[in-house]
């Protein structure tokens, strides 16, 4: 296991991190607190020390999973939670980015991870009716209060993000470390305007869905059962497509489609840790075996055409030659080193 800084900060967390959101059994599937261990414990001797959790994951389960099994050596743990995800029906104020929210959420998390403090704590969620300069102000406070360390947020445009963290810069609050969203070889979407905002404002990027539920590990290809319903965006023709050519190239190579899934999403020039997540012990380990694997670029160019994307505008348009030699005369020809 290897080891990078979380962003703009010095904080050093593991290359991958370990998802919990499989921790209980509440949802009819995941694992029960026996297995969950075992997953913990695999990670855990593996080096990890990066772990991911939510408020509202297994209704709380995997948050007390969590802090159960980091309790013996609480500090050695990077420990991340999430806040927004309503916790209590028919109660408005049980839900969304606001300040009330924020600091009954994080106090009830503090209580079912049994711990003082959270190392990571996340906006799960835009809710689009929360000013961006209260959230920032709450955050601050948390961090100042010395319960929360460092701040995330997660599922959010790029220009909320980034406005978010131009606000907290002017004013001198604690300011955003790390994204995370849904980014694979089925959902490249991100690379439109959230990873070129990551790299530009300095976020480290924990993306989630590397193996696209499932479904780029080719047991959909199988025919064998799983969560992913069947026709949708992750099980459709092109999704297919895809999902074979991870299994051929993960053959060609002699590993697993899982460890090809998951190694492509770290081969980009920014910081990258993917977020894994397992319902067995087997299939963690399985995913770590993606840290001794070097894609070669053959492999990611074959994985890059036939997942390839549209951009769109204003992408498409600007890239294009006919712009750049109407609106800049062959200027960038002229330059030895430029932006693109």
């Amino acid at each position: 296991m290897r080891y990078q800084l979380l962003g703009r900060s010095g904080l050093r967390v593991s290359e991958v991190c370990l998802g919990t959101m499989t921790f209980g059994k509440e949802w009819g599937w995941g694992a029960d607190k026996h297995e969950s261990f075992k997953i913990f414990e695999a990670f855990a001797d593996a080096g990890g020390n990066f772990v991911d959790t939510a408020n509202r994951y297994t209704e709380g389960s995997s948050e007390k999973y969590v802090g159960e099994f980091i309790e013996n050596d609480r500090d050695r743990w990077v420990l991340s939670t999430k806040y927004t995800l309503k916790d209590r029906n028919d109660d408005l104020n049980f839900a969304g980015n606001h300040r009330k929210n924020m600091m009954r959420s994080v106090t009830a998390s503090l209580k079912r991870l049994n711990t003082e403090y959270i190392d990571l704590l996340w906006v799960h969620l835009w809710d689009n009716t929360t000013p961006v300069e209260e959230v920032m102000r709450g955050l601050d406070d948390l961090v100042s209060r010395g319960l929360v360390h460092y701040i995330g947020i997660s599922d959010t445009p790029a220009w909320i993000v980034s406005q978010a963290n131009t606000i907290a810069d002017f004013r001198g609050w604690n300011a955003f470390a790390a994204i995370q969203f849904e980014y694979s070889l089925l959902q490249r979407t991100p690379e439109r305007d959230l990873l070129p905002m990551a790299k530009a404002l300095d976020l480290a990027v924990t993306p989630w869905g590397a193996i696209g539920g499932g479904a780029l590990t080719g047991k959909y290809l199988r025919g064998e059962k799983g969560r992913v319903p069947d026709h949708s965006t992750r099980r459709n023709e092109h999704s297919s497509i895809i999902a074979q050519t991870v299994v051929d190239v993960a053959a060609e190579l002699g590993v697993t489609p899982a460890q090809v899934a998951i190694n492509w999403t770290r081969h980009r020039d920014q910081v990258m840790i993917p977020i894994i997540g397992a319902s067995k012990e087997q299939q963690l380990k399985d995913s770590l075996g993606c840290l001794e694997l070097k894609l070669p670029e053959e492999a990611i160019q074959k994985l890059n055409a036939v997942s390839q994307i549209e951009l769109g505008f204003p992408h498409e348009f600007l890239k294009s030659d006919g712009v750049k030699e109407e609106a800049f005369g062959g200027l960038f020809e002229k330059l030895d080193n430029h932006r693109g």
